[in-house]
């Protein structure tokens, strides 16, 4: 048996393989899939010849992260693909707020707001490389830059309504932050859901919103290369039904929610724990669609066509209304569509001409509503005749999502609700998160510091408490 067992092959699961096999350990991944990547997958899932990515699909946060950019993922296969601006979000009036990677080009582009945006995230963007050692790693701890710590929580903390109408006056800065702020899946008049958009916006600035060229697969794939380089196995189809299959390993590090590690656990896991584990809170699920286009968006807006990212839901006020639905258990009438045109950055996702949309909404835990409708309609809402130009397109749903990757309960992408206690405590109240009660095994997915997203720094987290055990 290896030093140590990693269960699932997700980014995390991948990094936190990567950093013990660094460190001269042997390592086995399971994976029940039969491709490695967690939420980070390609399919065919609507027409050959169109890549469409399963789950993820932009990175602002692996492009940037302190994890991946130092892995020569690129001679394993990856490229990151950045299109002319990194985000747009289409307004009424016929134009769209674009987030720039330049701070003043973008402040540029919100009128009245220009001078607000920029003393925001000015400040922000200079201090990132010291933020980023804080605000990505456990945040019940010592900070190693506590006056940064200190500047970004104080807004941080805050609702992003709150902070988007105290900073700025206008409606393009204000649906422009609070898009942003919808990634987080929390109500905006809620707290933290500002420190959201802080830091999305800010990656963008630092790092940009790219794209895997050929799909999310090319990352998982480079990730999987990089780690059996370096001596570590990878075994896929290999579902892992329980912890006892896995005695003989020094450490098991698992790569799942909360609910899969009872059901792995079974009765090894404290009665106390299994409790706290019990109590932990998914949130609002996804629905999405991927659709396979013969020409590209006509956006009204001819600068949305410069992002491959575009953020579809009007004015602050609606994004808002669009975001607290799901928490009252109900379908949005007019939702935040998080819309990828990936292939007009790159066009390996289609044939020649055609493109490729993915485009997703926030919808009750475990909805069954049809939601196909409603997203279509708010992108035909900027871009007449975007209908017309559909050839095919395919459904996923809640469910969709948790049968494909059990860890999205629900259809939460982000393996568990990311409000301020389970920010704090994720998944339970420890003092190293990722340890549990039972020696030698660890957690390592979303549902741990710093939370969602394609990081793999959940996975680094993990491994450096094990490699402290080993």
């Amino acid at each position: 048996m290896a030093d140590a067992v990693v269960v699932g092959s997700g980014p995390n699961g991948l990094a936190a393989a990567i950093v013990l096999a660094r460190a001269g350990r042997s390592v086995l991944v399971r994976e029940a899939a039969d491709t490695v990547g967690g939420g980070a997958r390609s399919e065919e899932l609507t027409l050959p010849g169109f890549v469409h990515d399963t789950c993820s699909t932009i990175y602002p946060l692996g492009a940037g992260s302190p994890v991946f950019r130092r892995l020569p993922l690129g001679e394993h296969g990856l490229e990151w693909v950045h299109s002319d601006a990194a985000l747009a979000h289409p307004l009424d009036d016929g134009t769209a707020a674009v987030l720039e990677r330049d701070v003043d080009a973008t402040a540029a582009g919100l009128g009245e707001d220009a001078g607000a945006y920029r003393a925001l995230f000015g400040p922000l963007v200079a201090s990132w490389p010291d933020l980023e050692r804080t605000i990505l790693r456990p945040l019940v701890r010592v900070p190693r830059h506590p006056v940064s710590l200190a500047r970004f929580g104080l807004l941080a903390l805050r609702s992003a309504e709150g902070l988007a109408r105290g900073r700025f006056r206008g409606e393009r800065a204000r649906a422009l932050f609070a898009g942003c702020a919808a990634h987080s899946t929390l109500r905006l008049d809620r707290s933290p859901s500002a420190a959201f958009g802080l830091a999305l916006l800010t990656a963008g600035h630092v790092a940009g919103w790219p794209v895997a060229r050929g799909g999310a697969q090319t990352l998982s794939d480079a990730l999987a290369s990089y780690l059996r380089s370096l001596g570590g196995e990878i075994q896929t189809g290999a579902r892992v039904e329980s912890l006892a299959e896995l005695d003989g390993a020094r450490a098991v590090l698992a790569d799942v929610s909360p609910r899969e590690l009872l059901r792995l656990g079974g009765d090894r896991l404290p009665p106390r724990y299994r409790r706290a584990l019990e109590r932990y809170r998914y949130g609002p699920g996804s629905f999405k669609l991927d659709l396979a286009l013969d020409g590209p968006i006509p956006w009204t807006a001819p600068e949305v066509a410069r992002a491959a990212c575009v953020h579809v839901g009007g004015t602050l006020e609606e994004i808002a209304a669009a975001e607290r639905a799901p928490w009252e258990g109900r379908p949005a009438e007019r939702p935040f569509v998080l819309l990828a045109q990936q292939s007009l950055a790159d066009p390996s996702r289609a044939p020649a001409g055609r493109h490729t949309v993915w485009a997703y909404c926030h919808v009750p835990n475990g909805s069954t509503f049809d939601m196909t409708e409603r997203i279509e309609a708010q992108i035909e809402r900027f871009a007449p005749g975007f209908r017309d130009r559909i050839r095919a397109r395919a459904v996923t749903t809640p469910a969709d999502f948790e049968r494909r990757n059990p860890n999205l309960a629900g259809g939460d992408i982000n393996a568990g609700a990311q409000d301020l206690p389970q920010l704090l405590f994720r998944p339970v109240p420890r003092l190293v998160p990722y340890t549990t009660p039972v020696s030698g095994l660890y957690l390592c997915s979303a549902s741990t510091p710093p939370g969602g997203g394609v990081h793999g720094l959940c996975g680094f987290g993990a491994a450096k408490a094990a490699l402290a055990h080993l």
